[in-house]
């Protein structure tokens, strides 16, 4: 995305190239993780869902995982919420502040990725996967301003800005790429929960709640060890 437009085209063409080469090279599984959401307007969103397409058309069995946000140290959608927290006495809230979505821990999705190809019945399917917790993007920065030590941050209700002018706002106060959060941004109009769980059940996998995986994001961060996860839906 931090390439600007066209980025969704450069996607299907990457999933192809890669799909057709696993099949020819005798791959017997491909595991993929996209993002939840239905019907978005999110070119961002929609481009996750059509490489998974792609991938299942022209490659190997497909495991398909969709989640949203993944809090990890190094997570994009992590670091959003914790420079607006830390930065911010005072924000701005657009209406997708309200937006519901299920974020997950990354221990649990690392172990979830890790553990398709022992689950033979997630071959061929998608398995939807989330945390215990359903909240809005207003809740989770109320969450990591506690989690910080820090008073929940006073939100002034804008709902009409524009998701140009909100991916402008998250590039002045956050390290997010203005060209990355543009769509990003468009996704979070989006819900992003868990419809279907009956792909997750096999996996026995107990996610820990936004708290926990935000508490230990914090601790990683400062401990320096989170440097290397960079999952983001």
């Amino acid at each position: 995305m931090a390439g600007g437009g066209g980025f969704s085209e450069r996607e299907r063409q990457g999933a192809r190239n890669f799909a057709r080469l696993a099949k020819r090279e005798g791959v017997e599984r491909a595991v993929y993780l996209g993002g939840l959401g239905d019907e978005s307007v999110s070119e961002h969103l929609r481009s996750r869902h059509e490489t998974a397409r792609v991938l299942a058309a022209e490659g190997p069995p497909l495991t398909y995982f969709r989640a949203a946000m993944v809090v990890g140290a190094g997570s994009e959608s992590y670091r959003t919420l914790r420079y607006l927290v830390g930065r911010l006495p005072v924000m701005i809230a657009p209406s997708w502040l309200r937006t519901p979505t299920q974020p997950i821990g990354i221990d649990a999705t690392v172990e979830y990725l890790r553990r398709a190809p022992e689950v033979p019945e997630s071959a061929g399917r998608e398995v939807q996967i989330g945390g215990p917790d359903v909240l809005s993007y207003a809740e989770m920065l109320d969450r990591m301003a506690l989690a910080l030590g820090k008073e929940p941050r006073p939100q002034v209700p804008v709902p009409l800005i524009s998701p140009w002018l909100s991916s402008l706002w998250l590039g002045l106060v956050t390290p997010v790429d203005t060209k990355v959060a543009r769509p990003l941004v468009e996704g979070l109009t989006t819900p992003t929960v868990v419809t279907d769980p009956s792909g997750a059940a096999p996996f026995g996998i107990q996610p820990e709640s936004f708290d926990d995986a935000l508490r230990r994001a914090i601790a990683e961060e400062s401990s320096g060890a989170g440097g290397g996860a960079m999952l983001s839906p």
